[in-house]
């Protein structure tokens, strides 16, 4: 009896060391990368908060707003997804907080866009009100607004999803893993997040192509700076390209609701993998890069902070507004 069973218990040993190698193998290519990603996030907002120029200047404040939400996102991300692949299961309360919080930190990224957007479009078709428009005041008044947006968006689903009927469960303890799909507890929920959602990008895909559009027709006109206007345009593109790689989070939870009908638990978890980093990690880095290599200011207060502040001109030719 004991001899029949050993091989039996060989293959169930080997299956559970395989099982452990790969979880450990995927937390590995996972957060090593998110790593590097939150100390390019972070890097980029100790340099947003180093120069003057930048803590008064509204589109690096916005900046600085849409990359602490992005990085926020990014870490609590990893978080959750770490304690999926550890199994460790959570309360329904505990995990309701943190599926909000990052609701709240993917929403703000759009909303921060469409204002950034409106920036440009301010600076290109009206110049010379540009500086009374965009004032600190009105920059702190819009950060405001779309914090507040954001999060009467998850009162209302905290609201949605008090009508679930916990006392009928035996315990508060999930039976599965934290995740945002889970944490629909009713038919509402799911409703009202997907129309709200749709509602809020087809809304910042409107105001992005229109300012886009306004600043091709400002960029024609004899009485505009071809340089300005240009440089503009290119930026209300790469706004439209950060929206959509924000949509890509939103398709990421619809991708895994059609793969989980018809793939095993295995297939499913690999499956996870390979879309979290596609769609949540990679996007959340692109903010910083793109801004890090295109802004001239930005580019010289890089180089300056990674050339361990040495100031030299023989060793870094500085930016006479930003770094000397």
């Amino acid at each position: 009896m004991s001899f029949a069973s050993q091989p039996q218990t060989n293959i169930t040993a080997g299956l559970q060391y395989q099982g452990l190698l790969e979880r450990l193998m995927l937390s590995t290519l996972t957060t090593l990368p998110c790593c590097v990603f939150l100390f390019i996030n972070g890097f980029m907002l100790f340099t947003l908060r180093s120069k003057l120029v930048f803590r008064e200047t509204s589109r690096f404040i916005l900046l600085f707003n849409l990359l602490c939400a992005d990085t926020m996102q990014m870490a609590l991300s990893q978080i959750m997804y770490l304690l999926s692949i550890c199994r460790i299961r959570l309360t329904y309360p505990v995990c309701g907080f943190l599926v909000n919080v990052l609701t709240l930190t993917n929403k703000i990224s759009p909303l921060t866009l469409v204002v950034m957007s409106l920036e440009r479009y301010v600076a290109v078709c009206f110049p010379l009100r540009h500086t009374t428009i965009i004032t600190m005041r009105n920059t702190a008044v819009a950060i405001f607004v779309v914090w507040f947006f954001s999060s009467l968006n998850i009162l209302t689903r905290v609201i949605l999803m008090l009508d679930f009927p916990f006392e009928d469960l035996e315990s508060l303890q999930m039976k599965d893993f934290c995740g945002a799909l889970v944490i629909f507890l009713g038919p509402m929920s799911e409703h009202y997040d997907n129309a709200f959602t749709y509602f809020l990008f087809g809304s910042a895909s409107v105001v992005i192509t229109s300012t886009y559009i306004a600043v091709m027709i400002a960029a024609r006109s004899a009485s505009t700076d071809k340089a300005s206007a240009q440089k503009a345009r290119n930026t209300l593109l790469l706004h439209l390209v950060q929206l959509g790689l924000s949509l890509s989070s939103t398709l990421h939870n619809l991708l895994l609701v059609t793969f989980s009908k018809f793939l095993t638990r295995i297939e499913f978890v690999r499956i996870l993998y390979v879309f979290y980093v596609f769609f949540i990690i990679l996007p959340k880095c692109l903010s910083s890069l793109i801004y890090g290599l295109r802004d001239q200011t930005i580019r010289y207060a890089l180089l300056y902070h990674l050339c361990c502040r040495l100031t030299s001109q023989q060793r870094l030719k500085c930016h006479p507004k930003t770094l000397c």
